[in-house]
């Protein structure tokens, strides 16, 4: 896999240029081309305006300009902050749902990975995603989301940690993203598996074992963490423990991520809000 097309989302708030400026320094040796996203509707307040216009021919010609405006101004201050003559940015300005547009963006563009803040202009600080993000990582089922988190210092991945049930999600067409983005720095790969039996069942074993061997090459350890109580809490200790730089996950139907994103609030756990998060879509 190689990552040429990245489509990044924007509500142009600090934390969804925080994000881009991630990705900017995450892909920094690569040639690619960052399309910058924005989306707006008849409910999108105008700037000044403290509630929306609610439509109307003229009020959405001044939500285009505003957006296209704005755009305009990141796209300058990212070419300015960036200076990586190896990277292109567009803009795109549409009406519409964000996971609706994206979704068509996708094949029209040839979209290798979506990034995204994880909080945007109206997130409470305890909210586990922006509901943009959610929404998104719920929707978009063909291409990885990285979620970044707001005010993150940029370093380079040493340690990824990659949290999986050995049920599905390991075959190296999943994990694609994951090796692309242990192959841009010097990547130690950590596999944790949360131990809910003191046993494999013969689908996890067979999984581990394509899992191994998929990472053959590839800096790597296994590590198996005994459930206490909260999985998510277990998980957290795990991130800080090993001071990971990103963690991933496939999210699939029924599985423990699934679980954590219906969650709309979940306390003490700050591992959502610290470290960037990249959710890789199942290809079984």
């Amino acid at each position: 896999m190689e990552v040429q097309n990245i489509l990044v989302a924007t509500d142009f708030s600090n934390n969804a240029y925080c994000a881009l400026f991630y990705a900017t320094k995450l892909l920094e040796s690569k040639r690619c081309t960052f399309y910058l996203l924005n989306t707006y509707s008849e409910l999108t307040p105008l700037k000044g305006k403290l509630l929306p216009g609610f439509g109307g021919k003229k009020t959405l010609r001044q939500l285009e300009a505003q957006s296209k405006e704005r755009l305009a101004k990141i796209s300058h201050r990212i070419i300015l902050d960036n200076e990586n003559p190896q990277h292109t940015f567009e803009t795109i300005s549409k009406k519409g749902e964000l996971v609706k547009v994206i979704n068509k963006k996708l094949g029209e563009l040839d979209i290798d990975l979506v990034v995204m803040g994880n909080k945007g202009l109206t997130d409470a600080a305890d909210i586990f995603f922006g509901s943009n993000t959610i929404q998104t990582v719920n929707h978009i089922t063909k291409c990885p989301v990285l979620a970044i988190p707001g005010e993150a210092d940029f370093n380079a991945p040493k340690e990824i940690a990659f949290v999986t049930d050995f049920k599905k999600g390991c075959t190296k067409e999943t994990i694609a993203p994951l090796l692309y983005m242990a192959s841009l720095s010097e990547t130690l790969v950590r596999v944790m598996h949360i131990t809910e039996k003191k046993i494999l069942n013969q689908e996890q074993e067979s999984q581990r074992k394509l899992l191994e061997l998929n990472l053959k090459g590839v800096n790597h350890s296994f590590h198996w963490i005994r459930e206490f109580s909260d999985k998510a809490m277990v998980i957290d200790a795990f991130l800080k423990e090993f001071k990971i730089d990103m963690f991933a996950m496939v999210h699939h139907k029924r599985n423990f991520f699934e679980k954590m994103i219906r969650e709309p609030v979940i306390k003490d756990v700050s591992m959502y809000s610290d470290i960037p998060f990249l959710i890789l879509p199942t290809k079984e």
